[in-house]
């Protein structure tokens, strides 16, 4: 993969004044409380476009970047103009944003790499977000620290990862990169290099504890908020091995046992 700094359409200029936030600055928690979460992967996955959504809305947020999001952007363009947002897409390999339909404004960049990649972003986003990004790469405060960098003032970041320590992910997290990706293309069919590639994962700096929001916190983010999920269905084919592990995921929930989470959604406000 790529690590360059370069554009395939123009970005505006830079405006590095505060986001006009709504009326009453609502806080981070208080936009995940109106979406009556379910701590569990199935409302994870199913919501987090509508959380991207009314996290744009509640903060009256134009410009927006994807992180990763390669040939799958989380937005289609219509669904774009419908937000009436200024959206770009960003992505480590050119030839990722290559394969996105015309009409997407895109830039190249690697979120963990050298901040110097990043003079021509500084303070152009109001909103960064991410799905199942974070997990790949090497130095998860690097690219913390340098989302940090690409907000706004008063901008805001949603990040969707898998955690550690359930167990599919520790395996994923221990295995050589080539029997992952050998094990991940033998199950789901449509994981191919042409359709759905398969990229190595790190895991740095996945979890939920509060390492992770004292971490944030030093980089300068000064609201950080962990939305837990527990679950997972990777032992769906197994229904007696699926069920146990609901159950004990269940149980975890009720206990707030940050070990064991499976996702969470990590938002941050500069």
């Amino acid at each position: 993969m790529l690590s360059v700094n370069t554009i395939s359409t123009p970005l505006p200029d830079a405006d590095v004044r505060p986001i006009q936030t709504g009326k009453g600055d609502p806080s981070l928690i208080h936009v995940l409380r109106t979406l009556d979460v379910a701590e569990d992967c199935e409302w994870a996955i199913a919501n987090y476009k509508r959380t991207v959504t009314e996290f744009c809305k509640q903060f009256s947020m134009h410009r927006l970047i994807e992180i990763g999001g390669g040939r799958d952007p989380l937005f289609n363009r219509q669904e774009i103009k419908d937000l009436g947002v200024d959206m770009t897409i960003n992505d480590i390999a050119l030839g990722e944003l290559a394969a996105l339909p015309s009409g997407y404004r895109t830039a190249c960049f690697d979120v963990a790499g050298d901040r110097s990649h990043l003079a021509n972003f500084r303070s152009r986003f109001d909103f960064a977000f991410s799905r199942m990004v974070f997990e790949h790469v090497a130095d998860g405060q690097q690219a913390w620290t340098n989302l940090y960098e690409l907000l706004a003032p008063d901008g805001v970041a949603l990040v969707y990862i898998p955690t550690l320590y359930t167990l599919p992910f520790v395996m994923n997290w221990l295995l050589p990169d080539r029997v992952a990706a050998k094990i991940v293309k033998a199950l789901y069919k449509n994981r191919t290099d042409d359709e759905d590639p398969v990229f190595p994962a790190r895991y740095s700096w996945c979890f939920t504890d509060a390492r992770l929001t004292k971490m944030l916190s030093a980089i300068g983010y000064r609201e950080v908020f962990v939305q837990p999920f527990y679950g997972h269905g990777y032992y769906k084919p197994i229904p007696f091995l699926h069920r146990l592990q609901m159950q004990f995921a269940a149980l975890a929930c009720r206990k707030d046992w940050r070990p064991f989470t499976s996702f969470a959604y990590i938002a941050v406000r500069k």
